[in-house]
């Protein structure tokens, strides 16, 4: 058969090709049984594109059947509730509808970084509190001993506010999106709690004089840390706000085969935040920007709040989110904080198998990265002040403190290094790991067959080897991963491949500098570097790093460690939210006939309309709780340091001073037990018998 034809009549809607009625027996699913690749014959696709053309991509009101690959994931309506776009006939809501399956758009580059653009703006924001946080807090008169409980703020936020705000926003209705109001609400508290934080002083000073209090007086001296502590709660909490609004605007808005491509470039908006970040940090900025404030870090927080809102306004502006009113309403939710955290559990047991995998990795890799993050520098500062104590041993504590000072600098040039490693990792990587997920490809017709506009045979349109794209796809060059663009070469636009190389080689004139020398550059993909293989090594790979703190005895050796840090962070920015994402997208397209659902029990009941997860596919839910998993262990991490810091710490500028190093080691342990839990993540052809040994076990 050449392709899949458009259903005629009713008996192509018989209860043999309807997933309810199918019998679930192991013995029917052989192993070796795979759906073939879904192919589509361009004259269907022609009556699609026609049918297409007239139609709003802007206004879901007019297009009230199309999926939304522009829009968040649909709540999936329970039986016996009315509204949304699922049909309520149980044989017409597992068909597989050839026709929706052509409207996967595939996004362009501009597309996809514009979409996470607000990463990098937010991660401006949180390197400034990552990287000069601790030494501000430190000047206001906080002590260490209280600092740890300060910082405590990270993991909390993490483990409270991602999951609320990501059951909400799920279930919000506002005529502004889902996930809009949540966000913009976020940065509004950001920059405020930014703002009092930098002038947490001069606030308090002045209310105090109000009372005709001094602001040296004891009193003074301990609201300013009071108030100081209630921003940075307030900070942390308001970021975590920003971040799960704006992961799961990623997840709503790219298609499925697009999502690693989409979390890629969310790496590299992140690595780019972080690299101005440090990079401002190292400046001293008063001397250039005195305009914006009198200190460092004054002006370290007008330059992230500008950024964010720089970045947020511009996402909002080129990339729009459906009004979610005609979904319906959402039903009655069970009020207050207990009822929440019973919801939150059960939604926890009700993960995919393949989230739930992908969460377990993340829960024993993040006590392995907190250290990291935020004992680096200091590690680095006391191999600098051990080397400088050798060459004088009898510093007075003026010069021991000026030595501080400088491993202090030292080590954010080192975290600089590390958000330069991270970005290029992050740019790279995906042109070498092979893509999770395919869309779906076409079946060529005759050159010349003539087509309506915007289809695969039209002149300036793709080739017929390449994926269908809707008419109203931009035909821009796209990511890696991207059908049509997955090489070097194309990705700035130029396919040596299939007639565009014939033209082109006719044409060598019309082609750029860039077109010239990555079509010279074969394609580096790596098929057996799945993403899933590149993630277990990535963690490999940190464990390595972290032992090798042995040998690193001075600055430059250290640096050198923490730079190459930077390969596996840029993994695990990207690899599980590609991972959760593409799975949640999938997910949600096999409810709405998409794409055909896999030979599974799992998949066949998605597609008759069931809800095996009972909502805890939902990208709200799930990023919240996959944040969970992030954030719990960070309690651990801080509690396993403590006990080191405890038993090998040393008072401060004596030599042999090692404890930092050793949480470091221990770091790497939990990177080894993140490794073997990775196996059990799926690769997109292990689907079915993963889950089929799920569910024997």
């Amino acid at each position: 058969m050449d392709g899949l034809q458009p259903p005629t009549d009713a008996s192509s809607r018989s209860s043999k090709q309807n997933p309810r009625h199918v019998q679930l027996r192991r013995e029917s699913q052989q192993k070796g049984d795979r759906r073939p690749p879904l192919k589509l014959s361009h004259s269907l696709l022609r009556d699609v594109a026609t049918r297409q053309a007239n139609k709003s991509v802007d206004d879901p009101k007019k297009t009230p059947n199309q999926p939304y690959e522009q829009s968040p994931l649909l709540k999936h309506n329970k039986k016996g509730q009315d509204g949304g776009d699922l049909p309520s006939d149980s044989a017409a809501a597992v068909e597989w509808n050839p026709y929706e399956a052509t409207l996967q758009e595939t996004k362009s580059s501009w597309y996809l970084m514009l979409l996470t653009l607000a990463i990098g703006g937010l991660q401006i924001a949180w390197s400034v509190e990552l990287s000069n946080g601790s030494p501000y807090l430190l000047g206001l008169g906080i002590s260490k001993s209280l600092l740890a409980f300060v910082w405590i703020a990270g993991p909390l936020s993490g483990t409270l506010v991602q999951p609320y705000v990501g059951l909400k926003s799920d279930r919000c209705r506002s005529k502004w999106g889902k996930r809009r109001p949540f966000m913009v609400a976020g940065a509004i508290a950001t920059v405020l709690s930014l703002m009092g934080l930098a002038w947490a002083r001069e606030l308090i000073s002045s209310i105090s004089a109000l009372f005709s209090i001094p602001p040296e007086s004891e009193s003074t001296q301990l609201a300013c840390v009071v108030f100081a502590i209630l921003m940075i709660y307030v900070l942390d909490f308001s970021i975590n706000c920003i971040q799960a609004g704006t992961r799961a605007y990623i997840v709503d808005n790219a298609p499925t085969h697009q999502q690693d491509s989409a979390n890629a470039w969310a790496s590299r908006m992140s690595g780019i935040g972080n690299i101005i970040g440090y990079l401002f940090g190292y400046v001293d900025l008063p001397k250039y920007f005195w305009f914006l404030g009198d200190t460092q870090f004054k002006v370290l927080c007008v330059i992230a709040s500008l950024a964010m809102f720089a970045t947020l306004s511009v996402t909002f502006g080129v990339i729009g989110e459906r009004d979610p009113r005609p979904e319906g309403d959402p039903g009655k939710e069970e009020g207050g904080l207990l009822n929440f955290f019973k919801g939150l559990w059960r939604s926890i047991l009700k993960l995919p198998p393949q989230i739930r995998a992908v969460c377990l990795v993340q829960f024993c890799a993040w006590i392995g990265w907190f250290p990291f993050l935020f004992y680096i520098t200091t590690w680095i500062g006391e191999i600098y002040v051990t080397d400088q104590h050798r060459e004088n041993p009898y510093m007075t504590p003026t010069e021991i403190d000026q030595a501080y000072e400088r491993g202090t600098r030292l080590g954010t040039f080192a975290l600089l290094v590390f958000a330069l490693a991270t970005f290029t990792a992050s740019v790279f990587l995906p042109f070498i790991i092979a893509q999770s997920y395919k869309a779906p490809q076409t079946e060529a017709e005759p050159a010349g067959t003539p087509g309506p506009p915007g289809t695969p045979n039209s002149p300036g349109f793709r080739t017929p080897e390449m994926s269908y794209v809707d008419p109203r796809t931009p035909k821009t060059p796209l990511t890696p991963h991207t059908p049509g663009g997955a090489s070097t070469a194309s990705y700035f636009g130029y396919q040596p491949a299939h007639t565009d190389d014939l033209n082109v080689r006719q044409h060598p004139e019309h082609m750029t500098f860039l077109q010239r020398l990555f079509a010279k550059l074969p394609n580096i993909e790596i098929k057996s570097l799945t993403l899933k293989r590149a993630w277990m090594l990535s963690h490999i790979l940190f464990a390595l790093l972290m032992w090798l703190t042995f040998l690193a005895d001075t600055t430059t050796i250290a640096t050198t460690l923490v730079g190459l840090v930077g390969i596996p962070w840029a993994m695990t920015n990207w690899a599980p939210f590609a991972l959760i994402a593409a799975e949640i997208s999938k997910r949600d397209q096999i409810r709405h006939g998409v794409i055909p659902p896999p030979p599974t029990r799992d998949g066949h009941l998605l597609a008759a309309g069931e809800d095996p997860a009972e909502g805890a596919d939902h990208a709200g839910v799930v990023l919240g709780i996959h944040n969970l998993f992030i954030a719990a262990p960070q309690v651990i991490a801080t509690l396993a340091s403590s006990l080191i810091f405890k038993s090998l710490q040393k008072p401060r500028g004596t030599i042999g001073d090692d404890s930092v190093a050793w949480v470091l080691r221990f770091g790497g342990l939990a990177a080894v037990a993140a490794a073997f839990m990775t196996r059990k993540v799926r690769e997109e052809d292990e689907e079915g018998n993963g889950e089929e040994e799920e569910r024997e076990e």
